[in-house]
């Protein structure tokens, strides 16, 4: 554990000891945004690999992009439209 004991160490920088939670408070990220950051930033610190971290934000991103659009306005995207699902193709067929 870090130095305060309810932040474990994969969450506090190695160099400047910043805990995650901190930088997220402070750049007043919205929930989906703030837990990408937070697996961003343990992607190399928790797991043998960082696939399952990096995989977990890129949901939290997409997660996003959906809540935006939806509060624009937009209907809620589609998987198949997602960025991991690669982007739905609207051109003309020729």
């Amino acid at each position: 554990m870090a130095k305060n004991e309810k932040v474990p160490s994969y969450y506090v920088g190695k160099h400047h000891g910043y805990e995650a939670h901190k930088v997220i408070e402070d750049y007043e990220l919205t929930y989906n945004i703030g837990t990408a950051v937070s697996y961003l930033l343990r992607n190399t610190n928790k797991h043998d690999t960082p696939i399952e971290c990096l995989e977990k934000a890129i949901a939290h991103i997409e997660f996003e992009i959906e809540r935006i659009k939806f509060e624009s306005g937009n209907k809620v995207i589609s998987e198949s439209s997602t960025i991991a699902g690669g982007l739905a193709d609207t051109g003309p067929r020729s």
